[in-house]
């Protein structure tokens, strides 16, 4: 993702938006929760790269055996699955950003960017992460 602003001190939200920073605690927790739902438990849990994006593999056990199958020997095996999700940002800087003045953003190439200024800013009008970034199981 390309800018046109360097990222220094107090701009660590550039390298949040590039996807430099995840912790994956929210990640986990989502996952943990989906998992949750589907009478399942996180079983292994890990930061991943895939094509220089941020992404985090996950493993899942159902908290259930398999029960009768025609596979003898199975019956009180647990099915177990896992999967890749990787985050990729939608947006980047527009070319005239400037930290210290209104940052614009193109998203997904929209005509209309997003912009946001630090002289007249409030938490409610950051875009929606999922307007910042697309997330896609990899395998």
């Amino acid at each position: 993702m390309g800018t046109a602003i360097e990222a220094g001190e107090g701009d660590d939200w550039l390298n949040w938006l590039a996807g430099d920073m995840f912790t994956g605690e929210s990640a986990e927790a989502a996952a943990d929760a989906l998992a949750a739902e589907n009478d399942a438990h996180v079983s292994g849990f890990s930061g991943a790269e895939v094509n220089g994006y941020p992404g985090f593999d996950v493993e899942v056990t159902t908290d259930y055996t398999v029960g009768d199958s025609i596979l003898p020997g199975t019956e009180s095996q647990h099915a177990k699955a896992d999967a890749t999700a990787v985050i990729k940002p939608r947006c980047e800087l527009a070319e005239s950003s400037d930290p210290e003045q209104a940052v614009g953003f193109t998203c997904d190439g929209d005509e209309a960017p997003i912009e946001i200024d630090p002289d007249d800013f409030e938490l409610g009008d950051l875009p929606d992460a999922s307007t910042l970034f697309s997330v896609h199981l990899a395998d």
